[in-house]
This record gives C-alpha cells, sequence and structure tokens, in this order.
C-alpha cells in the first residue's frame, strides 16, 4: 500500500509539473515577447514574496517591450497567461473598435450568493448593457447639478474640520480626512443618510467600507484562489468575493433606506431617488414620486439585491478613488507652489463671480482646478490597469497572433501614462498637458484613468464634481505645504488600485 501511495503522489507531482511547465510555454509557444516566468508564481513572484506593487512588474515589462519595439507582450498571474497591449492603436481596437470580442471585465461573478458582486462593473454580456441603459441618464450632468446641493452639505463639514486644525496649527492627515469627506458625499448622494464620519471617524458606514478594502492574508489567499482554480470550481465551492458582514450590511442599508421612503413618500435630491425610479417605474424620470409601483409587464425595474449592488459599487468606487485622487493632487499643488498659486488665483476669481459661493456653475468654470485633476490622475491613475476578457477568437491587426476565446487581457494605463513618448518628462507634474493644444496633439487612447469605449466609467462627472469640491473647499482657503511627517518620495500599496502607502500630513497656512 505504501509503494502504491508513494506511486500515486510522484505521478500527481509530475503530472502538475508537466502541465504547469506547458502553461508557462504559453507566450514561448505564440513568439510573444514576455519575461521568464517561475514555477507556480509566474511573473507575481515579488509582488507575493517581496509585496512589490504588481504595477512595477507590469511597467518594467512594458518598458523592456517598449524598447525592442513591440506592440504586445505577455506575462503570466501564477498559471494564466494574459495578453497586455503596448500599441494604443491596438488599445483603441481592444476597448473601443473591435469591442464586441472585449466586452467584459473578467473575473468571477456569482449574483446568487454573492448579490453586491451584480454591480454594473463587474456584470457581463446582456446583463451589463441592461444595466448601463438603465444608469445612464442618473450620471447626466442635469442629474449632477440636480445632487450638487447634497454634495456642498458635506464639503461645509469637510470645511469645518479642516478650519479646526488650522486653528490650532495642526497638520491634516490628507489622506484620511479625504476619505471621511467622500464617505460622507456617498452617503448623503448615495444612501440618503448621514454618516457624519468626519465628526465621528469611526462610524459604522467608514468602517465597512475600511474592511472590503483591507487586503489581509485571507483576503490575499481568496485573491490567489480565485486566480488558479476555474470560474466553475470556485462557485461550486462556494466562494464569494465579499464577507457576508459586508452584504449584509450593504443589502439591509438599502432596504430600510427603501422602506422608509416609500412608506413616508421621502423625496431626496440623490442617487438613491434615481434607483427608486428605475426599481418602481423602470426608467429615470423628472416626477418627485417614487412609490408609486410600476404595474407595466412591459418595463422591469430593479430588484432591491440590483439596487444594492449599485449602490455599493457606486460607494466603493465614490469614495476610495476620490480621496486617493484629491490627496495626490494637493501633495502635487503642496510640491509645486507656483501650480498651487495659480489654482487659488483661479479660484477666487471664479467664486468671486457667484458672490463668492460653491454654486455647481462656478464648478464647471475651474478650469485649472480641472487640469490638476487631470494631471494627478495621469501621474496616479485609480486603476493601473483596466481588466478585459476575449470573447471569442481575435487575431491582432496586422499580425497572426490569436488571443484565444477566455484570454484575460490587461490594459496597462499606468505604464501607458508614464510613458515619456506620450508624456515627455512623465514624472513631471505639469496640468498644462490637459490644454486644448496638447491634447488635440495626443493619442485619444493615451489617457485612461476612467477607461474608454462603451464600458467608460459612468460616474466620471460625479468623480471630477467632488474632486472639485473637495480642492477647492481647501485651496480656496489654505495654503498647502508638505509636513516633515510626510514619507516622501510616496509609495503604493500592492493591489490592482493605486493606493498610497503610509500616511500623508500636510500643513495649512490660511490665506483667505
Amino acid at each position: 500500500m505504501a509503494i502504491i501511495a508513494f506511486v500515486y503522489l510522484v505521478f500527481l507531482i509530475t503530472t502538475i509539473y508537466f502541465i504547469s511547465y506547458y502553461k508557462l510555454c504559453y507566450w514561448k509557444r505564440r513568439q510573444t515577447f514576455h519575461l521568464k516566468p517561475t514555477f507556480f508564481y509566474g511573473n507575481l513572484r515579488d509582488s507575493i514574496l517581496k509585496n512589490t506593487p504588481l504595477s512595477s512588474t507590469i511597467s518594467d515589462i512594458y518598458k523592456k517591450a517598449r524598447i525592442k519595439g513591440h506592440k504586445y507582450f505577455g506575462y503570466y498571474k501564477f498559471w494564466t497567461p494574459v495578453f497586455v497591449p503596448v500599441d494604443l492603436d491596438l488599445v483603441k481596437s481592444i476597448m473601443q473598435t473591435d469591442f464586441a470580442y472585449f466586452p467584459n471585465h473578467y473575473g468571477f461573478v456569482d449574483e446568487q450568493n454573492d448579490p453586491l458582486i451584480g454591480n454594473l462593473f463587474s456584470l457581463h454580456d446582456d446583463k451589463w448593457r441592461h444595466m448601463r441603459s438603465k444608469l445612464s441618464p442618473t450620471f447626466t450632468s442635469g442629474k449632477m447639478k440636480m445632487m450638487f446641493d447634497t454634495m456642498m452639505e458635506c464639503s461645509r463639514n469637510l470645511q469645518n474640520v479642516v478650519e479646526e486644525h488650522a486653528r490650532f496649527n495642526k497638520p491634516i492627515d490628507c489622506k484620511d480626512i479625504l476619505e471621511r469627506f467622500t464617505i460622507d458625499l456617498i452617503g448623503n448622494v448615495g444612501f440618503g443618510i448621514e454618516s457624519n464620519s468626519l465628526k465621528y471617524p469611526d462610524s459604522e458606514f467608514r468602517k465597512q467600507g475600511l474592511k472590503i478594502l483591507q487586503f489581509t492574508y485571507k483576503e490575499k489567499l481568496k485573491f490567489f484562489i480565485f486566480m488558479v482554480l476555474p470560474t466553475w470550481l470556485v462557485r461550486k465551492l462556494g466562494f464569494t468575493m465579499l464577507t457576508q458582514d459586508a452584504q449584509s450590511f450593504f443589502i439591509n442599508l438599502v432596504q430600510q433606506t427603501v422602506k422608509h421612503r416609500e412608506e413616508n413618500n421621502v423625496f431626496r435630491q440623490d442617487f438613491m431617488h434615481l434607483l427608486l425610479q428605475l426599481k418602481n417605474f423602470g426608467r429615470v424620470n423628472n416626477i418627485k414620486e417614487t412609490t408609486v409601483i410600476n404595474k407595466s409587464h412591459t418595463v422591469q425595474g430593479l430588484t432591491l439585491n440590483e439596487m444594492a449592488a449599485q449602490c455599493f459599487v457606486f460607494y466603493l468606487a465614490g469614495y476610495e478613488t476620490s480621496a486617493t485622487a484629491m490627496t495626490f493632487a494637493l501633495i502635487e499643488c503642496a510640491q509645486n507652489m507656483e501650480i498651487q498659486d495659480k489654482a487659488r488665483e483661479e479660484i477666487w476669481r471664479v467664486l468671486k463671480k457667484y458672490d463668492n459661493k460653491m454654486t455647481y456653475e462656478a464648478m464647471m468654470e475651474m478650469d485649472y482646478v480641472e487640469k490638476i485633476i487631470l494631471e494627478s490622475l495621469r501621474k496616479h491613475p485609480p486603476l493601473y490597469m483596466l481588466p478585459r476578457v476575449c470573447s471569442k477568437d481575435y487575431r491582432v491587426p496586422g499580425t497572426d497572433l490569436i488571443i484565444e476565446a477566455g484570454s484575460n487581457v490587461d490594459i496597462p494605463v499606468l505604464a501607458i501614462h508614464r510613458d515619456p513618448e506620450h508624456y515627455p518628462d512623465p514624472e513631471r507634474f505639469d496640468p498644462e498637458r490637459f490644454n486644448a493644444e496638447n491634447k488635440a496633439q495626443r493619442h485619444p487612447f493615451a489617457f485612461l484613468p476612467f477607461g474608454e469605449g462603451p464600458r467608460i466609467c459612468i460616474g466620471m462627472r460625479m468623480g471630477k464634481l467632488q474632486d472639485k469640491v473637495g480642492l477647492c473647499t481647501i485651496l480656496s482657503k489654505y495654503k498647502v505645504t508638505i509636513n516633515e511627517k510626510t514619507e516622501l518620495p510616496l509609495k503604493y500599496n500592492p493591489g490592482m488600485a493605486t493606493t498610497l502607502k503610509g500616511r500623508v500630513y500636510l500643513n495649512l497656512e490660511q490665506v483667505f
């Protein structure tokens, strides 16, 4: 028996080795530029063992491919081969021209066991198209204007916190305060609740958001399982992307909010009101009532779980990415005083036209502030890459290479944004890269913080608007400089999102 068991073990190990070897020769067989992978890790060894951001690994391969004149390259996430375009015309083909071949983000979606994952970012094919068509009217400029007063309530709380720090000559923990600001904003605009994170940093609403973004060892193990095991097996084993606590919290929150508003005919100018219209009418309209249930059998409204999933992604994408973008923008302004002074002059000039009030129209006129936000997103994009999956065999234009159906594709956003061919002296922070003349001379797919094509970020207007509100609230009254407790140069956390490692402290000096 012992001999038989030993033979089986040797056979199993040998089989795993040869299967792994075969998988890790995928790009070699296709004569595609790649770096030599290591057993088990593929090209993720430094990311796993040294906690190096994966963005650095991708950027290094990108640079080598660029030098050798390659239009694309491949790499391995463990045993999974991933295709990465370098040429911007190829990027455009994947994201827009030939979108029918790449309509989905790759990733695990199980709406039955993981209902919050059934959101616009994760949904596939017809489910995504159906949800996108329903949600698109909720993010128009008109709807942003409708929600602006609600946003301004949060800006006043931000102003109070900043004033308190300035009064006692205390540096602000920039990312922390801006996270609390965006959480309060998303709570008000998205859920119709006052989380008061600026006043009470340990609010439950904030705790849930921080839990979701904590990349613990358990989460790393889960990430590995999702990367290595086939989707059907992950689903059969009952694995979920989110914890039961997180799912229960957000679903119960939405259910309670919906029940309260419908039973009491409550109207608020926010995202939840628009979702209630989609639930009860099947469409967004201009009337205030949300309690009249749609009786038509031809229009299907959102379910409570679908509402919760959209609120969840609105929360997750809205608070972390905007807080990070504003933090990077303030850090860059603190190190480039001429840029900061120019921004402040514009803020004062525009606000003077509007009786020194931050109105929606005033925000739309903040052209230089917007350039600062765009340059911050260029240098520090929210996601270092954008995921796609090939839905049917696709021949790379001008080559014999076939991207096989089911293959993963990564659009290397950070590498493109830091490419000197597209942005000379890419480490330099220069908002004028986004003036009309420079934008016209640049390839339209050289700037991808919100994605492009049919899957471009639906909340792009919302994100830029809340960034403007936050920056104007601080810069209109205070000069910001780097506090000695802040470690420079900045470092990123590992993971798909571009987030700061460590804390950022800024000094405040009142100028108005």
